[in-house]
């Protein structure tokens, strides 16, 4: 067994890259081909700072060999974190690849014409948390240039090359127990089920049956165990590491009771709702019962009105009642002062010596009504 330093940690992986052949080895694996030159770019990025930590980055322009035999250079972007990092923050780094003047090259086209063309650039993610439902160790992103009907165009175009990259992404906790083949095999290195149980600086690992590549590398991670400067760069880690870690449970506390006022905020702001609706509710109610009010008061006016209506029908029914009872009694007068007449006339007739008949005959009138004048 072997105690080596665990390269998770970025002095130890940097350590680990430093070392051209080391990284030729593991570089070449990545991409599976042939690294013919390698240089790291004078400027590698790391996330050591006092206060906290985002990732690491190295930069390295090499040429490579093709399957074809063909030989052509390109920019690795390599970034290593072992915490949840924001999307965001690689795409920045990556876009300062894309700007970089330094990455342009000028070359010649069929024509003769020189051109200015960025390098093509691979990006590789080594990560110590997994992604969404990925399982796979190792993932390849690669661009293909394929016409409408999705048939397969020939050589890429150095244009589309400038604006465009692969990607590879290494998630390291689905490396345990994995060397189906060359890469594997190599990044089982990075295998955290070998840390030793009392220290994480170290993994503990069997270098028998390994391939001469991996165990260069393993060495090269001896070699950083041994090292005083990187085990005090660990320590260094491990403590910015545990003031996130203090930072971050302040912020999940912080946060929890913020999530909490935004439920009780957002309840609150519920019930008003809910009480609005029912004011709104209400007074919805209160203009129909105003309604219904103004219908009725309206009503009650025209049955009012109605009933002025019939009343002055009533007091003009009762008028012409009152003069045709003023024409009766007129016409009861004429009638009583005709019978006078008549019973006047009777008298004297019959005081005459007219007989009954001969008053009847003579006057028009029965003389059953004679006898009666005569009677009276």
């Amino acid at each position: 067994m072997t105690i080596i330093a665990n390269p998770i940690y970025d002095a130890v992986f940097k350590f680990l890259m430093e070392d051209k052949k080391v990284a030729k080895i593991l570089l070449s694996a990545l991409l599976k081909k042939e690294i013919i030159d390698l240089e790291m770019r004078r400027h590698e990025y790391t996330s050591m700072e006092q206060t906290r930590i985002s990732l690491f980055r190295i930069d390295f322009s090499a040429k490579i060999r093709e399957s074809d035999g063909s030989e052509h250079l390109v920019l690795i972007e390599l970034q290593k974190t072992w915490l949840i990092t924001e999307t965001l923050r690689f795409r920045q780094y990556l876009g300062t690849q894309y700007l970089n003047k330094e990455n342009m090259i000028e070359e010649k086209n069929e024509h003769g014409q020189r051109r200015t063309y960025g390098l093509p650039i691979i990006s590789i993610y080594i990560l110590g948390h997994p992604l969404g439902d990925l399982t796979e160790p190792v993932v390849y992103v690669r661009r293909s240039y394929l016409d409408y009907d999705d048939h397969p165009l020939p050589a890429p175009d150095p244009f589309i090359e400038s604006l465009t990259h692969d990607s590879i992404i290494v998630q390291i906790p689905f490396l345990t127990g994995r060397t189906r083949n060359r890469l594997e095999r190599l990044l089982s290195v990075f295998d955290q089920e070998y840390r030793q149980p009392d220290s994480e600086h170290y993994l503990e690992i069997n270098d028998e049956h390994m391939d001469e590549e991996v165990k260069y590398v393993v060495h090269r991670l001896l070699k950083a165990a041994a090292a005083p400067a990187v085990r005090r760069a660990m320590e260094i880690e491990d403590e910015i590491l545990s003031e996130i870690e203090d930072r971050d449970t302040t912020i999940m506390l912080k946060n929890k009771v913020i999530e909490e006022k935004e439920q009780m905020i957002e309840q609150k702001e519920q019930m008003i709702e809910q009480k609005e609706q029912m004011i709104e509710q209400k007074e919805q109610m209160i203009e129909q019962k105003e309604q219904m009010i103004e219908q009725k008061e309206q009503m009650i006016e025209q049955k009012e009105q109605m009933i002025e209506q019939n009343k002055q029908v009533i007091e003009q029914n009762k008028q012409v009642i009152e003069q045709k009872e003023q024409v009766i009694e007129q016409k009861e007068q004429v009638i009583e002062q005709k019978e006078q007449m008549i019973r006047s006339m009777v008298k004297m007739l019959c005081n005459n010596g007219a007989s009954i008949n001969e008053i009847s005959e003579q006057l028009g009138i029965p003389m059953e009504q004679i006898k009666q004048y005569i009677d009276s």
